[in-house]
């Protein structure tokens, strides 16, 4: 039989569908490469692959059944990043401090998926909380990129990412606060959604920064993306935040025409420093596009540089706010007892949090603190209120905004470890939308001289999931970057060469 784990998410379903293969088999694939591959890339923090195997056999009956009205997904093996929580298995949160935290009850989008007939093989690796842009701040170590085990995957979805780009899973939820869907999929070579603040439900994601979290879908191409987006989106009365904008059925062009698209193209993002071949790229898609039938239109989005300053007040500062909950009382072990309360707080959340997410708490509580709080909270709420409206004026002169998903393509382990600000400039293009609560879309439009993939992010109006995914489409269906996965023999070969040095 043919090597099941090349097939998309599309192909694998049509096969189990067709009878092809059973849905023991496509999991066994899977499983298989996770045993082989996962020693080295570290895709993962918990696996559950005996439970998933019980599950497919299950699902087999149900498709030995023939019936019309399965579930969708039958059969089906995905990942699931370990900020979501799913009943009965640990969710971490990649920290120390929840190293063993079992929830009671399971995230509404993974629900959406575990209805739909989906097994989950595992939880993906991710930074302490969601907070980083290399999945090099996990309490459990990195993950590695397949396309070199030497660089990093991005983050904070990096494991999700790298599962997907490794063929470990047809496809992983993620999730996107900053950039963390988009960008581990342009490190990595997938492809990945950032939906509309509030078109999938928070609730059962571990709390961030709450006016920012969105909950993402990574494949291999837009088709896959736009299968599997279309069962975790829509309303959620769990979730306060929830959108109630119907979810429409998401139905993909046949041919790559783009006639009549007006694509912008912001000169805020094609910035000095940024990589030349990341440039080049990117821009050769967009005229790509326009031999497609697009028509590249140039405007300005003039409050992008405040972006990155406005982000890093406001993420931290509600991040200081819902991590106060892990204290060694309500959440966490308690490390010490201390002669006072406070000191036995400070001992816990002292030990327990990692670096980055001490930095992003105290970089939080100051911007909230008393005679503080307007000067930094109050006006980055008003920068975003800016950002907003500079979003707003341009899709009244464009449909899409096409741009670089980061300004290099994946860099080495170690290379930003002591200098934060080179690190958060990582999301410099990413962060734009997510103020805006718009949505974007991630895909691969080449390489760089090392071999290594580089992404083109489509930002769109509120709730233009759908054209997004058409015109993302269309350019896949003219173009094979997506097709373009790590070779096995080079990843196996030169991880496994590096295996003692990297663990």
């Amino acid at each position: 039989m043919a090597d099941l784990t090349q097939l998309s998410l599309t192909e694998a379903l049509q096969g189990l569908q067709r009878g092809d293969f059973s849905s023991r088999e496509l999991t066994q694939a899977y499983i298989s490469r996770i045993q082989t591959l996962e020693p080295v890339i570290h895709a993962f923090i918990t696996l559950d692959l005996e439970a998933a195997l019980s599950k497919a056999v299950l699902a087999d009956r149900l498709l030995s059944t023939n019936e019309e009205n399965l579930p969708p997904f039958t059969g089906l093996p995905l990942a699931i990043k370990d900020v979501l929580c799913l009943e009965g298995v640990r969710c971490t949160c990649g920290s120390m401090i929840l190293e063993n935290f079992v929830p009671p009850y399971t995230a509404t989008t993974v629900q959406r998926l575990l209805d739909a007939g989906v097994i989950p093989l595992g939880k993906t690796n991710t930074d302490e909380f969601a907070m980083g842009s290399s999945t090099e701040n996990s309490a459990f170590g990195p993950t590695h990129n397949p396309w070199d085990v030497d660089r990093v995957p991005g983050g904070s979805s990096g494991g999700s990412a790298a599962a997907v780009a490794a063929r470990m899973t047809p496809a992983a939820l993620g999730t996107d606060t900053g950039g963390s869907v988009r960008q581990p999929c342009s490190f990595c070579g997938t492809t990945g959604i950032k939906p509309t603040y509030g078109r999938t439900s928070r609730y059962g994601l571990v709390a961030y920064g709450s006016s920012l979290d969105t909950v993402g879908v990574i494949t291999r191409n837009v088709a896959d993306t736009a299968l599997l987006f279309q069962h975790i989106a829509g309303f959620d009365p769990l979730d306060a935040t929830s959108a109630q904008e119907p979810v429409p059925t998401y139905t993909l062009p046949d041919s790559p025409d783009l006639k009549g698209l007006r694509i912008g193209v912001p000169e805020e993002y094609f910035i000095e420093g940024i990589q030349p071949e990341v440039e080049q790229a990117v821009k050769k898609a967009i005229q790509h596009m326009e031999g497609l039938g697009a028509r590249a239109v140039p405007i300005h989005l003039p409050h992008t540089e405040y972006a990155l300053p406005a982000y890093y007040i406001i993420a931290p500062a509600e991040a200081s706010a819902n991590l106060a909950r892990y204290d060694g009382v309500r959440f966490g072990p308690r490390i010490g007892e201390g002669e006072t309360l406070w000191e036995m707080f400070s001992e816990t959340r002292g030990v327990l949090f990692g670096a980055e997410v001490k930095r992003r708490i105290m970089l939080g509580t100051y911007a909230l603190s008393a005679g503080y709080y307007e000067a930094y909270y109050g006006k980055a709420q008003k920068v975003r209120a800016l950002i907003k409206e500079d979003f707003i004026e341009a899709f009244k002169q464009v449909d899409l905004i096409a741009a670089p998903v980061a300004p290099s393509t994946a860099f080495k382990f170690g290379e930003h470890a002591n200098d934060p600000l080179a690190m958060y400039l990582e999301d410099v293009f990413t962060l734009p939308a997510s103020l805006a609560g718009i949505p974007g879309l991630a895909f691969p439009v080449g390489y760089d001289k090392n071999k290594l993939p580089v992404g083109m992010q489509l930002m769109g109006p509120h709730f233009s999931e759908p054209l997004l995914f058409n015109v993302g489409h269309a350019y896949q269906l003219a173009s094979n970057w997506h097709k373009c996965w790590p070779e096995d023999e080079l990843i196996k070969n030169t991880a496994f060469e590096k295996k003692e040095e990297i663990r």
